[in-house]
C-alpha cells in the first residue's frame, strides 16, 4: 500500500515537469520543467554550471532508492531536476561541460547532496553519477513513461 503512495507521489511529480511522457522524450523535445525548477544563477552560478550542450545520454527520467527514500532525477534538455520523498526538490541542469557530462543543481532545502554530479556512465537502462557531496556514487534506472522500473524494493522501510 505505501509503495504504491509513493509510486503515485512519482509519477505525480513527472506529470508535473512535463518529462513524464511514454518513449518519446528525446533531446528535441521542447517541454521544459515547470517554472518553479527555474535555474538560480544568484547562487554562485552552481546550479547554471559550466553546461554548454545538452546531451541525448541523459535526457528523460532516471530512479534510485537512497536512504529508504525513492529518488527522481529528470533531464530535458539542459534543464535537469531531482524529486526525493520526504520533500526535497532540486533543480538546475545538465549536459557537456568541458568534455564531460556533468549535473549542477541547487535545492529548495539548501542540501548540498546532490549539487555537483559527474556522470560516470549512461546507457539505455541505467545512469550512474558521482556526486562531490557525501553521496558519492549513485546508480539510478531509466522510468519509461511514469512507471517505477523493475527491480526497486517493493516496499519502503523506515
Amino acid at each position: 500500500m505505501r509503495s504504491a503512495a509513493v509510486a503515485a507521489g512519482l509519477v505525480g511529480a513527472l506529470a508535473l515537469t512535463g518529462c513524464g511522457g511514454g518513449g518519446g522524450s528525446k533531446a528535441g523535445s521542447s517541454a521544459s520543467p515547470a517554472a518553479s525548477a527555474g535555474s538560480t544563477a544568484s547562487s554562485g552560478g552552481s546550479a547554471s554550471g559550466g553546461v554548454t550542450s545538452s546531451s541525448d545520454k541523459l535526457q528523460g527520467s532516471w530512479i534510485t532508492t537512497s536512504k529508504g527514500k525513492i529518488v527522481a532525477l529528470i533531464v530535458t534538455g539542459k534543464r535537469a531536476g531531482v524529486f526525493v520523498t520526504g520533500g526535497t526538490v532540486c533543480s538546475g541542469t545538465a549536459g557537456k561541460e568541458a568534455g564531460m557530462e556533468m549535473i549542477h543543481l541547487t535545492c529548495t532545502d539548501g542540501s548540498k547532496d546532490r549539487a555537483t554530479g559527474m556522470v560516470d556512465s549512461a546507457d539505455k537502462s541505467t545512469l550512474k553519477v558521482t556526486w562531490s557531496g557525501k553521496l558519492g556514487q549513485e546508480a539510478y534506472n531509466r522510468a519509461e513513461g511514469g512507471k517505477l522500473p523493475s527491480g526497486l524494493p517493493k516496499t519502503v522501510k523506515r
